[in-house]
């Protein structure tokens, strides 16, 4: 008996190298070890966050469908991270690739290694944007409101470019 299929909200974030590139080549390992990509959102270009004196990010949201634990999503993709480069040297550094778990379903979790849905992600208008192409009436299961609603008051006021 296989175990049912879970839906898992990936963040993808790079701005060093050939951005575009790297996320494609991330989108095809978390489709060949993750799960079976669903959706994906227009790439989008924006300014750093936190650390901000650095290169423009492109970001994209992924929907998947899972029989992976949150925990062995969490494995595989930063493995996914490491093989396409990523170094990690300083807290929202620049980097090759990033790969954020927003939502696995509703589950709300909080482990020193996952925390889960992502404690940022309702204050990144770069998360939000991509997220309300791909889920506009997805709610958050702590703050309980949809994604859309969550946009519209969210406080950053980082620009959020579709990239063409």
């Amino acid at each position: 008996m296989t175990a049912p299929s879970q839906l898992l909200y990936l963040l993808l974030g790079a701005n060093l190298g050939d951005r575009a590139q790297t996320l494609a080549q991330a989108r095809t390992q978390l489709a060949q070890q993750v799960g079976t990509l669903t959706q994906a959102s227009p790439l989008y270009e924006t300014a750093a966050w936190g650390l901000t004196d650095q290169p423009a990010y492109l970001n994209q949201v992924l929907l998947l469908e899972t029989v992976l634990s949150p925990e062995a999503v969490l494995t595989q993709t930063q493995a996914i991270e490491q093989a396409l480069g990523r170094v990690r040297a300083e807290r929202w550094g620049a980097r090759v690739i990033d790969i954020d778990l927003l939502f696995y379903n509703d589950l709300i979790l909080n482990t020193p290694a996952l925390t889960l849905p992502h404690p940022y992600l309702h204050l990144r208008r770069f998360t939000l944007q991509p997220l309300a192409d791909v889920a506009p009436n997805l709610t958050h299961p702590v703050l309980k409101m949809p994604v859309w609603q969550l946009l519209e008051v969210c406080q950053d006021g980082s620009e959020v470019i579709k990239f063409s």
